[in-house]
């Protein structure tokens, strides 16, 4: 290894799938050594994983890493938000951790919202209006199928909060991963009460709120981590509010992230409250807000279609056939229960056209939410930042370059998530905004590809298919 210009910084990305660490140069943005360990995800009715797996794989990614992690002076952690992991008493599992893409809990989540005063009220009062993925709805299936173990629930915690609570030994989150529960309030910025007990969780279960900058604690010397003892630990926070700082974000800045799941945000000075349900209106890990729309269905239910046909990612061809990729239920469109759905299929439709339409269905999702996102003051002309493990790709950059008519940025810094980490635990010891950080960095640097006429046909055809199939999408519970 190389010397270092500055400090050393770790960021932590813990995912769905798998952890990945970064030790980082503060001064430079240099990685200068990298691990990733996988986690492993239940299939059948839920997606659950245990927690103790994200701290073997933090283990084991850290000690990939070698002497440069020892020589860190601070570390953050961003992970996967919405997860709901209950600790008993000895800071324990009480069962699996219940994923961000479990859907089992859209009954309570459409209960919660008409009890507690509709969908405005809830977007005016907690900046979103909850669905299957938000941990309140999570913590209200638990308590109502599984009673014994939420009442052997000693501390709730995000999967963000339970890592950094293992470093530190303390109880924290940060606003940012806060936002995603569905029981803090964005208009008070503190947990909901009122909200809390309607779903009967102890407001003194929940690990406290640091702010952005804080420090949340210094690591302990209690387990066999490669960190020299006092190593600073920042607030941390979930993985979209990781990669808006990993990119240095700036208000108005669009951003499509193409992952496990698909995501449209942009940072904003304004408060978000959307009562239709389409944008979550989360604060950001900076003091700003993060309004985000979520597809679940985005990179791995195109490569299921193209390996249900036997194709590489990247045969496509054009037609007109139509898929609705919804494979896990979908969230945007809220349709928790629906399956996947194709339309147009004739004897001359070749598996290239079914795969394109794959793209093209669940990139439609993605960009019916992008006008609902920006605010007034973002520019609706500006390239599009392209992230996440699909953004390389050619089938999904022309997808998206042809379905939304706007220039595309491809940024070349990899693992966003784990650079906003990093910038994150840089600014603890520089004393600066962590996207002022990154935008130092330089991490959104890349090509450009220019805008191509939006295809306003393939847009109408899917609007008119998802429009006209709408009843029987919403049927889908009762088929399942």
């Amino acid at each position: 290894m190389s010397a270092a210009e500055g400090p050393l910084v770790v960021g932590v990305d813990s995912s769905t799938q798998s952890t990945k660490v970064l030790v980082v140069d503060a001064a430079t943005g240099r990685v200068v050594a990298s691990g990733q360990a996988p986690h492993t995800v239940s299939g059948g009715a839920g997606r659950e994983s245990n927690p103790r797996q994200w701290w073997d794989a933090l283990h084991a990614a850290l000690h990939q890493c070698g002497e440069a992690a020892h020589e860190a002076a601070a570390v953050s952690v961003a992970g996967q938000q919405h997860g709901l992991v209950a600790l008993d008493a000895r800071g324990e599992p009480v069962r699996p951790a219940l994923l961000w893409n479990d859907v089992r809990s859209a009954p309570q989540a459409r209960r919660l919202v008409e009890e507690l005063g509709g969908a405005k009220e809830w977007a005016q009062r907690t900046g979103s209006v909850p669905g299957a993925s938000f941990t309140v709805a999570k913590w209200a299936w638990l308590a109502e199928n599984e009673p014994e173990a939420a009442r052997s629930a000693a501390a709730v915690r995000l999967p963000h909060d339970y890592l950094t609570e293992r470093l530190t030994g303390q109880g924290t989150t940060d606003r940012g991963d806060a936002s995603g529960t569905g029981w803090w309030s964005s208009r008070t910025e503190a947990y909901d009460e009122e909200i809390l007990a309607r779903v009967g969780l102890d407001p003194a279960l929940l690990p406290r709120v640091v702010r952005p900058g804080e420090v949340a604690g210094t690591v302990r010397d209690v387990h066999d981590l490669p960190f020299a003892k006092g190593t600073l630990v920042a607030p941390g926070t979930g993985d979209n509010a990781a990669a808006a700082l990993g990119l240095g974000l700036r208000p108005g800045t669009p951003v499509l992230s193409l992952g496990t799941s698909g995501t449209v945000y942009a940072v904003s000075e304004h408060r978000p409250a959307d009562p239709s349900g389409t944008v979550a209106g989360f604060a950001d890990a900076r003091g700003d807000w993060l309004p985000l729309a979520c597809t679940l269905n985005c990179t791995l239910a195109v490569d299921r279609i193209a390996a249900l046909l036997g194709r590489d990612r990247e045969a496509v061809e054009p037609g007109t056939v139509t898929l609705l990729p919804y494979l896990d239920g979908e969230r945007t469109p809220n349709l928790p229960a629906a399956s996947g759905l194709l339309h147009g299929l004739r004897h001359d439709t070749t598996a290239g056209q079914l795969l394109q339409a794959a793209y093209d269905g669940a990139v439609h999702s993605l960009l019916g939410a992008l006008d609902l996102v920006l605010d007034q003051d973002a520019d609706r002309t500006a390239p599009l930042l392209l992230i996440g493990g699909g953004a390389r790709g050619t089938a999904w950059q022309q997808t998206v370059r042809r379905l939304s008519g706007r220039p595309v940025q491809v940024p070349q810094a990899a693992e966003l998530v784990a650079l906003g980490a990093a910038a994150q635990a840089a600014g603890l010891l520089t004393g600066e905004d962590p996207a002022a950080v990154a935008r130092r960095w330089k991490t959104a640097d890349g090509p450009v590809l220019e805008a191509v006429e939006r295809d306003e046909a393939t847009l109408a055809r899917i609007s008119g298919v998802l429009s006209d199939a709408a009843p029987l999408l919403e049927r889908g519970a009762e088929t399942r």
